[in-house]
């Protein structure tokens, strides 16, 4: 192709990133300190991935309060400690020509789990082995391994909207890019958005509306701190199951985030309910995002089972989506970018090459 889509520069409010093909946030439960500061294994994994040609890298579900980490083993933006270990981060990833943003999380009644590694316990972690009380919408645990949750007050929800602005406020400060918004795989805002986990009857429960409130604050308290800090919300286009949160509802969220001020929908499904059934072949995901990126008035990126370079292209030529994330095939390849953009002769393959590898055959 003379100048394939992929690998042609997107612009974000004003941050132009150098092509279309995106790290998803992928965790890796490899703070053995537990004390929510990166270290040696995410500097050599993040700067792997930069390295490899990505245009824009997002580091894993960082949690903006302690009891918001998936495990204990997670990473955290609530302190300066951790702000100055995530500066080291953003520096690497521009070294290599990549943006950086951080996802920013709060895991809900999914928090204080085992690490998700081989081998591992399932569920939630006891208190006295280093768990703690976990929170949601509603006091429904997620299965019969994790523990119920307390409801969330008002007056924590709006603690929470502050915390993850406070958590933006870092991200700006050690140099990063943009954040994302976790409001997807059954974690707290999720829970907040899905009445499968909400049943709550304030107004944070009930309808569409209502049940959006939290991420809509969310976002509206990072873009009154931010003018110009790019804004992604990675949602669960669907529950996959009957009742659930659904993509009709995805499109019209996408509609309002638009107007409280994000630039882009990262768009994935699952997470809230145990018992869902999904045939996870490749692309299965996108269309979720076509019909977000259709009637939502933001653009979107897609994610799920993308594999080869003329299928990340063919979803961008076909207008499903403006990027594509990818996920596993990175862990498995980091410099899966330079390979595609040789492959599809893109003209900014050579520029993404890093002197030190111009000897490599891709």
């Amino acid at each position: 192709m003379p100048n394939p889509i992929l690998f042609q520069p997107f612009s974000l409010r004003g941050l132009e990133v150098r092509n279309r093909l995106w790290v998803s946030p992928m965790c890796q439960y490899s703070v053995a300190e537990r004390d929510g500061v990166p270290r040696d294994w995410h500097l050599q994994h993040i700067g792997g991935l930069a390295r490899g040609g990505a245009g824009l890298v997002v580091v894993e579900a960082t949690a903006v309060v302690p009891e918001g980490r998936i495990s204990p083993e997670d990473l955290g933006l609530w302190n300066e400690q951790q702000e100055s270990a995530f500066a080291r981060l953003a520096g690497i990833a521009h070294s290599h020509g990549a943006a950086i943003a951080v996802q920013l999380a709060h895991a809900g009644r999914k928090a204080g789990t085992y690490k998700w590694w081989p081998g591992e316990p399932h569920g939630s972690v006891p208190v006295d082995a280093g768990g703690w009380e976990t929170v949601g919408p509603s006091a429904l645990p997620f299965d019969e391994h994790h523990a119920e949750p307390r409801a969330l007050t008002a007056g924590e929800i709006a603690a929470l909207v502050q915390s993850f602005a406070d958590a933006a406020d870092r991200a700006v400060r050690a140099g990063f890019d943009a954040i994302e918004v976790h409001a997807a795989h059954g974690y707290l805002l999720q829970e907040f958005l899905s009445p499968l986990s909400n049943q709550r009857t304030d107004e944070y429960g009930g309808s569409l509306e209502n049940r959006a409130r939290f991420v809509r604050e969310v976002v509206r308290a990072v873009r009154d701190r931010h003018a110009e800090l790019p804004i992604l919300v990675r949602i669960s286009g669907t529950d996959w199951v009957a009742g659930g949160f659904d993509v009709e509802d995805a499109a019209v969220l996408s509609g309002w985030l638009a107007e409280d001020g994000a630039d882009l929908i990262d768009v994935s499904s699952g997470g809230n309910s145990p018992s869902i059934s999904i045939s996870a072949g490749p692309s299965y995901q996108v269309p979720l995002a076509a019909k977000v990126r259709r009637e939502g008035h933001l653009p979107v990126g897609a994610v799920g089972v993308i594999t080869s370079a003329a299928q990340a292209e063919g979803i961008l030529v076909t207008g499903q989506a403006d990027v594509v994330f990818l996920g596993r095939p990175l862990l498995a390849n980091p410099h899966l970018p330079l390979q595609w953009a040789t492959e599809l002769r893109a003209p900014s393959a050579a520029t993404l090459l890093p002197p030190q590898y111009h000897r490599a055959r891709f």
